[in-house]
């Protein structure tokens, strides 16, 4: 017996065998799944809200609040990583047991920097969706006058070709 490279379908497809005689004779998909569940051992939630970082147990470093200078606040955690960073390399070399608090100071900055650009993915989104319709706007536009530039083209072509005629 071969060994396959991926295990095979659950045996839920044989409840769609009939569906392309009778469409109707296909089951209901399960609902879609609400509140909490476990996914290769780690629990998720079905809302789409971002933790807080007080949330995770982690101090928060940038200012708390709704208007929340994004720039200026991820160049500023930058900045402490740069500086912690640095001052890492230099306890590594002068006092190389001292290292594991600079290291936690790292990771914080880190997790600020990770946290501050997460709440700035729905702008993300949306930007990038706002982009793409303006391109598929152009576009339509571009093929409208298309169109209208060869639907003159084979005007002009059939004018000619009437012109041709009459004076035959």
């Amino acid at each position: 017996m071969a060994t396959a490279t991926y295990p095979p379908p659950t045996p839920y497809y044989r409840l769609y065998k009939d569906y392309l005689q009778d469409p109707k004779s296909a089951p209901e998909p399960p609902p879609p799944t609400e509140g909490t569940y476990v996914c290769f051992g780690g629990n998720y939630t079905t809302d789409d809200v971002l933790p807080s970082l007080e949330e995770q147990g982690v101090r928060q470093l940038y200012p708390k609040g709704p208007n929340v200078d994004f720039k200026k606040e991820l160049r500023a955690l930058n900045g402490d990583l740069q500086l912690h960073i640095l001052e890492l390399a230099d306890i590594l070399i002068e006092r190389p047991s001292q290292y594991a608090r600079r290291v936690e100071e790292i990771s914080l900055v880190f997790k600020n920097l990770h946290h501050l650009l997460n709440s700035l993915r729905p702008h993300q989104a949306r930007a990038t969706l706002i982009h793409i319709l303006e391109l598929q706007i152009q576009r339509r536009k571009q093929a409208v006058e298309d169109i209208k530039r060869r639907r003159e083209e084979a005007q002009s072509l059939l004018r000619e070709s009437l012109a041709t005629l009459d004076g035959h």
